[in-house]
């Protein structure tokens, strides 16, 4: 007899289940049949490859000698099938991000680029799991915010982009909360309210954390993710740190810190070939994000950053520079 596939993948479903009967039913054979099969293998290999005991299944020395040599083949199986399958179905481009508010502008931009390709979306809160899914392969591009303080475990072999160095993050807060009244907050204005903070995000309660203690602060601090904190910003129970490009809520203040105590990095995580052009595509969709965002367009001219986002739009033909530049009133770009 000759080892085909489906025997190797009948040996690591026993030791994988310790015993003959779990493996069977994973398998959807009987139990019987299994056993028959399992003799048959180790006649044509010459040797016991499990110990039957009352308890179960143990590989025995041999076995996991074969073992370790028939996992990768699987693997390598695998991964040729999936390839395979791939090029059968066209080209395709798997993208991962935290969340932003460039997202939509991006996908809009790579559609058009890359019109027979197919583009598949996952959002996670968690941009160390993002990472992680790039250097798996189940992802071509990851999207991700590195909070300043904490910084992201990014696997080897991957390619790294920066789009913003330093993005400040703001602060949102109930229409009616009194710093709401002022273009920008002093964190100290702060000091007696809820901090809605969801930990589940890489490094935000980290980050939050040394910004409060560099401050002298001590405030209050709620775990909750973003639909929770959402609500309890409305009711005035909390306020929280958001994205500078959070769109406008008519329900909702959003504000900038002044001194800008809190920041991320925007990096952009490609496997080795990925498109050049993916980067290009969500820079620009960054930009036109950032220009229609009243409070954050602000900030950009008060730090002198807006001429250069206008400027850059112009040079490669985005719509959304004039329409930006005449809001702003003062600049040309």
């Amino acid at each position: 007899m000759e080892l085909e596939v489906r025997h190797l993948r009948a040996l690591c479903a026993i030791a994988d289940a310790g015993s003959l009967h779990k493996a069977a039913r994973q398998l959807g054979v009987s139990q019987p049949s299994l056993t028959t099969q399992l003799r048959r293998i180790e006649r044509a290999l010459d040797g016991e490859l499990f110990l039957r005991e009352r308890t179960g299944c143990r590989p025995t020395p041999f076995g996991r000698t074969v073992l370790g040599r028939a996992r990768p083949l699987l693997a390598e199986m695998a991964a040729l099938v999936a390839e395979a399958r791939a090029v059968a179905r066209g080209p395709r481009l798997r993208i991962g991000s935290t969340a932003s508010r460039a997202l939509p502008g991006w996908l809009r931009r790579l559609h058009r680029r890359l019109p027979d390709t197919e583009t598949s979306l996952v959002v996670d809160v968690s941009a160390n799991a993002l990472l992680r899914m790039v250097a798996s392969g189940q992802l071509d591009v990851a999207f991700v915010h590195e909070v300043e303080g904490s910084p992201l475990r990014v696997p080897a072999g991957l390619q790294v982009r920066v789009l913003m160095d330093r993005e400040p993050q703001f602060v949102s807060m109930s229409r009616d909360h009194p710093a709401a009244a002022r273009p920008v907050v002093e964190l100290r204005d702060l000091a007696a309210d809820r901090w809605a903070v969801d930990p589940s995000v890489d490094g935000e309660w980290d980050g939050l954390r040394r910004v409060f203690a560099g401050a002298g602060l001590d405030p209050p601090v709620l775990h909750a993710d973003y639909h929770t904190a959402a609500s309890l910003i409305v009711s005035g129970e909390a306020v929280a740190p958001c994205q500078p490009t959070s769109a406008p809520r008519d329900d909702m203040a959003i504000r900038p810190l002044s001194g800008d105590p809190l920041a991320v990095r925007l990096l952009l995580a490609t496997r080795p070939g990925a498109h050049a052009e993916v980067y290009e595509d969500l820079r620009a969709a960054y930009r036109e994000a950032a220009l229609r965002t009243p409070p954050y367009r602000a900030w950009l001219h008060r730090h002198a950053r807006l001429p250069l986002l206008l400027r850059a739009s112009v040079d490669e033909g985005d719509p959304s520079a004039a329409p930006a530049c005449e809001a702003c009133g003062t600049c040309t770009g």
